[in-house]
């Protein structure tokens, strides 16, 4: 347990010491934090351009007992430029099992405690949602204080379909894991949002256009509300070839436009999908998979797997 933080837990924030530490400062103008009501706040913080945070996200954090947060060097760029004096505390999936009763302590006494992530929205493609739920399960609030999300700015600015959208997260890493997770995302009828590496980004566009098809119409927007903010349009092919060389630098998003054709997939659609299911799971089980995914019928796909795995397809 840190000093701070130990500080905190003691209730040690009182009289002028505490209304001193609930300010927050914008430019040259000196704010005051309302008190907060005990509870988790789960706080949205930019995600790259510092000027994004939220007033009410400042108060949150100014106001809190703590702050839990991913990287204390990261978080105090942040809490450094606002002029904030919440203590930082570190709580990452490494750390969570030890980090969490300190949490649950606080919040026992009546304390509020604000979580962040090292940029964006807390629990998006990140564990923080087994703190959210031992949180309600111990019968405090959660309260979230909504922001900067990179797969919101990476749909707004994309240009593709947003009425129905699918957040993927990351792909896994491997080949073979990848190409079925893939291949399970090939026929969904949505624009599907991605995270990637940059060091993986062209081997990856690579694959998907396999997949997916080389026409299908994706978007790679980088560096979001940076400097050198990005965005790549065009089909998975171009996107393929564009990236082929040294990987960009930066945050990615990958944003892949619906199927063209939503319907039913072509035969030679399933069988790719059978091929790729068929390398992971038995034939019973890529049958299922692929009649859910195309709307085929399950026992004619059942007998093409057959033939497949007969034919060491």
């Amino acid at each position: 347990m840190t000093k701070d933080f130990a500080k905190a837990e003691t209730g040690a924030r009182t009289g002028a010491d505490e209304r001193a530490s609930r300010r927050f400062i914008i430019g040259e103008h000196d704010f005051s934090a309302p008190r907060l009501e005990a509870g988790l706040y789960i706080v949205a913080t930019p995600i790259g351009n510092l000027g994004d945070i939220t007033v009410r996200a400042l108060e949150t954090l100014a106001a809190s007992a703590v702050i839990a947060c991913e990287d204390t060097r990261v978080t105090g760029t942040l809490t450094h430029r606002f002029g904030l004096k919440t203590p930082l505390m570190p709580y990452h999936e490494h750390n969570a099992d030890k980090q969490r009763p300190k949490i649950l302590a606080a919040l026992e006494k009546g304390e509020a405690v604000a979580l962040v992530s090292d940029a964006g929205t807390p629990l998006v493609s990140d564990p923080g949602y087994r703190l959210v739920r031992d949180v309600l399960e111990a019968g405090h609030k959660v309260i979230p204080i909504p922001g900067a999300s990179a797969p919101l700015a990476g749909l707004v600015g994309s240009g593709l379909p947003s009425d129905t959208v699918l957040f993927a997260g990351f792909l896994p890493q491997k080949g073979g894991p990848k190409k079925t997770r893939l291949a399970e995302l090939a026929a969904i009828p949505a624009t599907v949002i991605l995270f990637e590496s940059p060091r993986r980004l062209g081997a990856t566009l690579v694959t998907m256009a396999e997949i997916m098809g080389p026409e299908r119409e994706a978007v790679v927007a980088r560096e979001l509300t940076k400097r050198f903010e990005t965005f790549e349009r065009g089909t998975l092919a171009e996107l393929a070839d564009k990236f082929a060389g040294d990987p960009p630098k930066g945050e990615i998003v990958i944003l892949l436009g619906p199927p063209q054709d939503s319907q039913e997939a072509s035969e030679e659609d399933a069988e790719e999908l059978l091929r790729q299911a068929l390398k992971e799971m038995p034939v019973s089980a890529a049958a299922k998979q692929v009649a859910k995914q195309t709307g085929l019928d399950r026992n004619d796909l059942y007998k093409r797997a057959l033939d497949l795995k007969a034919d060491g397809g």
